[in-house]
């Protein structure tokens, strides 16, 4: 059973996308943070948002994100989803959020490197994914 609001976390060596969304999709939370401050991060919008279950992508620091986590908030169910194509559909959903500006805008986005770090859209495509796929359930 889904509570009110969902985490999910992409994580990375360096740094990792947060985001906290609820049952319906809506973003409540999103940003990019280190890697060292995510299960901090994490046990303080558990507290804030009430959540019950984290949504953690597949990837080769996946494992050592879990155990993190696990040692800040044991009580936090984590799923792991895949990875796959995350990365392109948050380049898309940057720039549908932040579309280029000046010169920029002349050039079609998928020729264009988004400036920041991504990490944090491919949280939530993480967290909308877990969400489809529980609501057919």
């Amino acid at each position: 059973m889904i509570g009110k609001t969902i985490l999910s976390v992409d994580p990375g060596r360096d740094k990792c996308g947060v985001a906290a969304l609820n049952i319906d999709g809506t973003v409540l939370y999103q940003r990019v943070v280190e890697t060292a401050a995510m299960p901090g991060k994490i046990s303080r919008l558990k507290r804030e948002y009430e959540a019950d279950i984290l949504v953690i992508g597949n990837g080769t620091t996946s494992s050592e994100a879990q155990e993190h986590i696990k040692g800040e908030c044991p009580e936090l169910q984590i799923v792991e989803m895949d990875e796959y194509f995350t990365t392109q559909l948050a380049r898309r959903e940057y720039w549908k959020v932040k579309p280029p500006r000046g010169w920029r805008k002349l050039l079609p986005t998928s020729m264009q490197e988004p400036p920041e770090p991504v990490d944090d859209f491919v949280a939530v495509i993480l967290a909308r994914r877990y969400l489809e796929e529980h609501s057919k359930k």
